[in-house]
């Protein structure tokens, strides 16, 4: 997710500079976005011209110090309170006075994170869908101290990106995943019924209208990133339908996490 709100960011034109923690994963990231953005060559939907653009307002960096004057900076490490406080309190002393932090979680509290720094009215959430770059939504998510300039600076940058943002509150899930969350969930139940996965899928594609089908899209978000996201509802809502099957808990201890690791409903590995 990191690589590809990087890559929306420089495609707008923004300068844009993406934090990892080791120079190899800076490396991964760098040859994430060349790929996309050589494929959108190859596709026709942009120029080489352009492609060479959006690259050279990329860079790279180890360091949390080297956003200092980032104007917004957007958190998307892993789907965990702790590590997102500690960051977000690193950064509110790094930052500059009106610089906006944001972060990408799919639905840990906004206001959780805030409380970490000592300027909460400039914390809010932009919750991207994956994969970034081809997916338009974005929800810019208002916690209960965050600032009017703050909710609407990030909501005109998502627009300038491309992207079609809404106004969201700092709810369990937010809109999206305060929905798809449990309906998820209960799709993989049916599983436990003696549904098959591919007639599943097929169901809601064809019966729905679904782009994708619910296995194949727990496969593409990560069974573990889906898991995060179902806990932490359930624990703020005490919704048993929001509450992870066992069926993913068990595909998760075996380190079958979806596209990620090559496999999870589906064989990836192929």
């Amino acid at each position: 997710m990191g690589a590809g709100i990087a890559q929306v960011s420089a495609q707008a034109g923004f300068e844009t500079i993406g934090r990892e923690v080791s120079e190899e994963l800076c490396e991964t990231a760098r040859g994430t976005i060349e790929h996309y953005v050589g494929r959108a060559v190859e596709k026709g939907k942009t120029t080489p011209e352009e492609r060479d653009a959006t690259l050279a307002r990329l860079s790279f960096t180890t360091e949390l110090s080297d956003l200092a004057d980032c104007d917004l900076v957007i958190e998307a490490i892993v789907e965990e309170l702790g590590p997102k406080r500690e960051v977000f309190a690193e950064l509110d002393r790094i930052v500059g006075p009106d610089a906006i932090l944001a972060s990408n979680t799919s639905a840990i509290p906004i206001h959780a994170i805030a409380e970490a720094t000592e300027h909460p009215e400039r914390v809010i959430g932009m919750h991207f869908f994956n994969p970034a770059p081809l997916l338009t939504l974005v929800e810019v998510i208002r916690a209960e101290k965050s600032a009017d300039a703050a909710l609407d600076a990030a909501f005109e940058w998502a627009e300038r990106a491309g992207k079609q943002p809404v106004r969201a509150n700092d709810t369990p899930g937010f809109i999206v995943n305060r929905i798809l969350v449990p309906t998820l969930n209960e799709c993989i139940r049916l599983l436990d019924e003696g549904i098959t996965v591919e007639d599943l899928d097929k169901a809601m594609t064809m019966g729905v209208g679904w782009p994708m089908g619910p296995c194949a899209l727990v496969d593409l978000v990560g069974i573990d990133i889906h898991i995060h996201a179902a806990e932490a509802m359930y624990e703020a809502t005490g919704d048993d339908r929001a509450k992870p099957p066992e069926r993913l808990r068990a595909m998760a201890a075996e380190g079958c996490l979806g596209r990620k690791t090559g496999r999870g409903f589906y064989d990836y590995s192929k």
